[in-house]
């Protein structure tokens, strides 16, 4: 029979149902909005950038002015295309005139609308032509070397300097890894602007630019060709510049992004209005590059205990699988997160572990969930440090996870040495191999000790999800339902950057990338009692 859980499908399915409902009360929401880093990010996808005379991207410069002008609710793309109609300029020349100071596109008479649509359709039809060319490119060289096999091998980099990046990424493909992380520079997802060019400094991690993400793209098709293998190259789409990382790495092909509905809301205090609004763009571009996400359920198990909180992060995941599907994001791109974070001292902390763990992959079987190590009980004795990072590499071999953050035996001491990285990946390599078949060998005893934990945590999560529906997902947040962090649904960072659309609002790429797999209706009644659904 395997690893394999007896769960309560009901509940499974009345769990989806209620998470539909809660994100289709968002939806409503996010259907008459938009906001500053959307608007910058439909000039990205058009071709803009690059700064202007004071190191300010043009982006930022445009919308800024089209922001003064009091024309954001009609849309960058509206404003852009009209310009361009008129002065025969390309996206570029037109946010280049802007900078200089030439041109001032909200003080212009605008164009004939129908002729601005017909420009703005066919710009960002050109656009999702050359984002999907990158997918067909990557598929394509996955299925000639093929797929590792699961869990794949995922480290970071973190040294501030890129070009240090490079070499650190191509040691670490070489010595075994799948997926190469780009740690993002401490407080990035704060600043409200994407900085431009390659960077050599940095805090903690190196800075998301659009030059970074194509040096280090380079540097591991280069290896990929070496090693005879696709190493996959992840970073941030998350804070303040949400859409506009996340349209720059569909640009510059990224295989995964760290990108979660409500992880800049509790662990960087930005507004969750701005939030939910950036997060919906964004990943309706990840989905159409293809690109899987990273969702940050992990991180509630820094500031909650991990045996008492497992159904928050439970609820947290069908609430972001919900929103992905919103976005048009199919369940093979919904990299949902999850971590080995028991405390060592908890009787049976593994096998709790190990419940929890078998509980996400049934009620998501077809999602790459990523398992992230234990972080918050590493204490810097790195001996037991090594001897956790060995269980939690069993506990995501035996329970078929796809996305394996490796756990470094220097957690809590410094930033990861090469060496330190090279004994991690041993680590797992050597639990992998000889546990490769675990879960053909064992089975789950029925109404046992890790049956019970799982129901436990279930019939929790519904009952959290249905607070929530009750209440609404951003009072629920207010509330502090997550992580045991309260905010305000006017407070944080980026609420100035809202903006309510007009009724003859144009972005171009709403209509292009609208939702298929999984898409619902914004609204709609409440949830059956017998938790009836699609499956999500």
């Amino acid at each position: 029979m395997g690893l394999t859980l007896q769960v309560d499908e009901a509940q499974i399915e009345r769990a989806r149902a209620l998470a539909r409902e809660i994100t289709g009360q968002v939806q409503a929401f996010i259907d008459r909005h938009t906001t500053v880093s959307i608007e910058r990010a439909v000039l990205r996808l058009f071709g803009v950038e690059g700064a202007g005379p004071d190191g300010v991207p043009l982006p930022n410069l445009v919308v800024e002015q089209i922001q003064d002008g009091g024309g954001l609710e009609k849309g960058s793309a509206y404003w852009l295309c009209s310009a361009m109609l008129r002065h025969g300029l390309s996206p570029q020349e037109v946010a280049e005139a802007v900078a200089a100071e030439r041109l001032e596109v909200t003080a212009e008479t605008p164009q004939d609308e129908g002729a601005i649509r017909e420009l703005g359709i066919r710009l960002a039809a050109e656009s999702l032509a050359r984002i999907r060319k990158n997918r067909d490119y990557r598929e394509g060289l996955v299925r000639q070397w093929g797929e590792p096999p699961f869990p794949w091998l995922y480290v970071i980099v973190a040294t501030g300097n890129i070009y240090e990046d490079v070499i650190q990424a191509q040691v670490a493909a070489r010595q075994g890894a799948d997926v190469i992380a780009v740690i993002r520079s401490t407080a990035q997802s704060l600043l409200d602007y994407v900085p431009e060019g390659p960077t050599t400094e940095g805090f903690a991690g190196t800075f998301a630019t659009q030059a970074n993400f194509r040096i280090m793209r380079k540097a591991l098709d280069e290896v990929s060709q070496e090693l005879g293998r696709y190493v996959r190259l992840t970073n941030y789409a998350s804070g303040l510049c949400m859409p506009e990382i996340a349209v720059l790495g569909a640009l510059e092909r990224l295989d995964m992004m760290l990108s979660d509905s409500m992880y800049g809301i509790l662990f960087r205090d930005i507004n969750m209005q701005r939030t939910f609004i950036d997060q919906h763009f964004a990943r309706a571009v990840q989905a159409a590059a293809g690109i899987i996400i990273n969702t940050g359920e992990d991180n509630y198990l820094t500031t909650a205990d991990a045996f008492e909180a497992a159904h928050t992060v439970l609820a947290s995941q069908f609430i972001n699988q919900q929103f992905a599907h919103r976005s048009g994001m199919p369940d093979e791109l919904i990299g949902l997160g999850h971590a080995f974070e028991m405390d060592p001292a908890l009787e049976d902390g593994f096998l709790y572990a190990m419940a929890d763990a078998l509980l996400s992959r049934a009620c998501f079987p077809q999602c790459p969930l990523k398992y992230m190590p234990p972080t918050r009980h590493m204490t810097g004795d790195i001996f037991q440090g090594y001897l956790m990072n060995g269980l939690f590499n069993l506990i995501s071999v035996a329970t078929e996870q796809q996305i394996h953050l490796l756990g470094m035996l220097t957690e809590a001491v410094h930033t990861p040495f090469l060496h330190d990285r090279y004994l991690a990946i041993q680590n797992a390599r050597y639990v992998f191999r000889n546990a490769r078949h675990f879960a053909e060998a064992f089975q789950v005893k029925p109404g046992g000790r890790l049956e019970r934990r799982a129901a436990e945590v279930l019939a929790k999560t519904v009952a959290l999800l249905e607070q929530i529906w009750q209440m609404g997902l951003m009072e629920a947040i207010a509330e502090g339902v997550f992580a045991g962090v309260r905010r305000s649904p006017t407070g944080g960072k980026g609420l100035d950057g809202v903006a309510v659309r007009g009724p003859d609002y144009f972005n171009p790429f709403l209509d292009l990338l609208a939702p298929v797999p999984g898409q619902l209706p914004a609204q709609g009644g409440a949830p059956s009692p017998g938790g009836a659904g699609d499956g999500g």
